[in-house]
């Protein structure tokens, strides 16, 4: 059985007069929040290496890529399988070095070259920087960075770009108004972006590592704690904090 094309078909009785009143009252813009959260959830599926977590979080993603072709299938627009054209003509364009005749294994040539097929599709991005969705800010910092050194706008060397970070934190520090400390404060975390770009982190990745592992650790000294936290005394909590990490590791 082809469970795709079941899938459409679901989808498709679903926003039908015989279907569902929710599903046939959606547009792409009601249902656009949708998206965004089953993309993170999917990316939290990841982020775990659960692989029956991944498939169900990715049927969730897939569920918004039908539906929203349906949507537009219904309003005479496109459907499904536009999309699957449109998509695998993009990548057999964008894949010379596998389907055409500049053959090349250089991961940094491929990536290069992707960026100016990319520039050749889209002709009216004519700057750099044009094209770059709406992201979270990290998300985008990090995109940013990637093609603007593209472009060839790099530091020389590792310690140019520490002391840019550290200038950052010293320009932050001298700041005395409010509008200049969240301006110096936005420049250190582009800064820190790019200093893990440099290391090949993922910022988001590790963010979300520290924000899972500082979870994980709070949730322990609760459980440890033997009276409401907010009757610790700084000496207390560090003497918890101490405990919880020892017991984390």
């Amino acid at each position: 059985m082809n469970y795709l094309d079941e899938l459409i078909k679901t989808i498709k009785i679903l926003r039908s007069p015989e279907g569902c009143e929710w599903d046939r009252q959606q547009t792409h813009q009601s249902i656009r929040q949708n998206m965004l959260e089953e993309a993170y959830e999917a990316a939290e599926a990841i982020d775990e290496n659960n692989p029956e977590h991944i498939k169900e979080e990715l049927g969730d993603v897939l569920l918004q890529v039908v539906l929203h072709s349906q949507i537009a299938d219904d309003n005479g627009h496109f459907d499904i399988q536009d999309v699957a054209k449109m998509l695998n003509e993009k990548l057999i364009h964008r894949h010379p070095h596998v389907f055409g005749e500049q053959k090349t294994n250089d991961t940094k040539k491929i990536l290069e070259n992707w960026e100016k097929l990319k520039l050749e599709e889209k002709k009216d991005r004519k700057r750099t920087l044009d094209g770059i969705p709406k992201l979270p800010a990290l998300l985008k910092a990090m995109k940013i960075s990637k093609k603007a050194v593209r472009a060839g706008f790099e530091w020389q060397n590792y310690r140019q770009l520490l002391d840019c970070f550290y200038s950052e934190i010293k320009e932050f520090q001298e700041a005395s108004s409010f509008v200049e400390k969240e301006d110096e404060f936005g420049d250190i975390l582009f800064a820190l972006v790019n200093v893990a770009r440099w290391n090949k982190i993922d910022p988001e990745v590790a963010l979300s590592k520290a924000n899972a592992k500082f979870t994980k650790r709070f949730n322990k000294l609760e459980e440890l704690c033997d009276k409401p936290l907010n009757e610790l005394t700084f000496e207390e909590y560090d003497k918890y904090w101490r405990k919880v990490k020892e017991l984390t590791k």
